[in-house]
């Protein structure tokens, strides 16, 4: 599952990551997005870029390509 397909207000948890850029996959886990890691969409915007999420207390927002690197799991 990846993040287009969440509705605003739905949790999720990141279950793997769908590139196989090591310095990009990198990145993503510096900005908290491990696996396991549970956060819940706040906002998108209308074309879908960019998204919100709330992870750890914090909002992150993710540019399109960083979330369509993300497999998810709704939970």
């Amino acid at each position: 599952m990846k993040l287009k397909d969440l509705k605003v207000g739905e949790s999720a948890r990141v279950t793997g990551y769908d590139t196989a850029d090591r310095m990009y996959r990198q990145k993503l886990l510096q900005m908290g997005l491990v696996r396991r890691a549970k956060f819940k969409l706040v906002r998108v915007a209308p074309l879908g870029d960019p998204a919100e999420i709330q992870l750890s207390g914090f909002n992150l927002t993710l540019r399109k390509a960083e979330a369509e690197a993300l497999e998810i799991e709704k939970i």
